[in-house]
């Protein structure tokens, strides 16, 4: 029998490197192996993909049939968040991978999630099918996810090294905050395609789900009825979130990574993930939904707006074009394709609302990006 000293001397180096360090506890900003570092990332860009096509499965899941705490969509997220749940734990108790800022980011983004899940399940206990994806139990869970995204996105800037890869991971992670904050906006996007099926009268959703969403209104199964399930919220949500929220997050990746077809390249990311989504589920008979093609508009007049050196020239310049891009190209998708009631006369709340979006980024990114303790 070899004795402990030999099988010692058997383990791979790398294994003894990171066995004893990885479970001692640190505080933030302590310095991280590279392999241990890219393990990590590694690992959150796995989770955040199991968690979007959970989350794309589950919307579209939603428009066909009642819920179903197990169902699949659902267990492909919660591997996910488990994965979250593990990174978490490492970075709060070793302190790899993260400064303060990241660490407080994660810690209150997951904590907001795994809170919010319970409360999400009170509430479909007590109201059955949540109606809209705008819900208060929701908009937790999106809430939670964005701080959590937040803190990746900053552990990666400080901590990875300056580069090609480090450019195209940050804007990956962006791109995952993207999906985040245009989530709720599916709704919209898979109930006028709901709406329309029904009118045709080939309706997609299951006789009992249009039966709970009458019976929420206290009506019979008609055209008021599956108007309010299928598209619940005013109209000009789907612009001011999309014109505002959507590109105030195009700008902080351009900003973030300083290469100059960032937003055009997180956008052209995300609509194509969302083109390549959309075969798979008619393909097994899910629902489908309007695809977002006018975001590529606005993402590209954020690159151009970029080339002005001022930064408050830049916000008037980029609050304009951009807005009119978003709104000009909601028009066009509305007009030959498909797109979700979207309120023109919003246009001047845009512009007000992504200007005042736009700087707060830019001033609070310069800020962010000096590393911390």
């Amino acid at each position: 029998m070899a004795t402990g000293t030999t099988m010692l001397t058997r383990v791979p180096r790398q294994v003894v490197a990171w066995g004893l360090p990885l479970w001692s506890r640190g505080l933030p900003g302590r310095p991280t192996p590279p392999d241990l570092f890219r393990v990590l990332y590694t690992a959150w860009l796995v989770a955040f993909c199991l968690k979007v096509l959970g989350a794309s499965w589950d919307v579209s899941w939603h428009f066909r049939w009642l819920r179903d705490d197990l169902a699949p969509p659902h267990l492909i997220n919660t591997v996910g968040t488990m994965i979250v749940v593990g990174l978490t734990i490492v970075h709060w108790y070793t302190g790899y991978g993260v400064d303060k800022a990241a660490q407080r980011l994660i810690l209150w983004g997951t904590g907001t999630f795994l809170v919010a899940i319970p409360l999400d399940l009170i509430n479909h206990r007590i109201n059955g099918l949540d109606i809209t994806a705008w819900s208060p139990s929701h908009a937790l869970l999106f809430i939670g996810t964005a701080f959590m995204i937040a803190g990746v996105i900053r552990g990666w800037y400080v901590g990875a090294t300056p580069g090609r890869r480090r450019t195209v991971v940050l804007a990956t992670f962006f791109g995952f905050f993207l999906e985040n904050a245009i989530f709720p906006s599916e709704h919209q996007e898979y109930g006028v395609i709901g709406l329309a099926a029904w009118v045709r009268g080939e309706p997609e959703a299951e006789p009992s789900l249009l039966a709970f969403a009458a019976a929420d209104l206290g009506r019979p199964v008609d055209l008021i009825a599956v108007q309010n399930f299928a598209l619940p919220v005013p109209d000009q949500v789907y612009s001011l979130w999309a014109g505002i929220v959507g590109m105030a997050i195009l700008v902080a990746a351009r900003a973030a990574t300083g290469y100059r077809f960032t937003a055009t390249l997180v956008a052209v990311g995300y609509v194509a993930y969302r083109m390549l989504i959309w075969p798979l589920l008619a393909g097994v008979g899910f629902p489908t939904s309007a695809i977002p093609f006018f975001l590529l508009l606005g993402a590209i007049c954020v690159d151009l707006a970029f080339l002005v050196p001022v930064l408050y020239a830049r916000v008037v310049v980029g609050a304009l074009i951009v807005t009119g891009a978003v709104f000009g190209g909601l028009w066009l998708q509305d007009a030959y394709l498909v797109a979700p009631p979207y309120a023109p006369w919003a246009w001047p709340y845009a512009i007000g609302g992504l200007a005042v979006a736009w700087l707060v980024v830019e001033l609070a990114g310069r800020r962010l990006s000096r590393p911390s303790a």
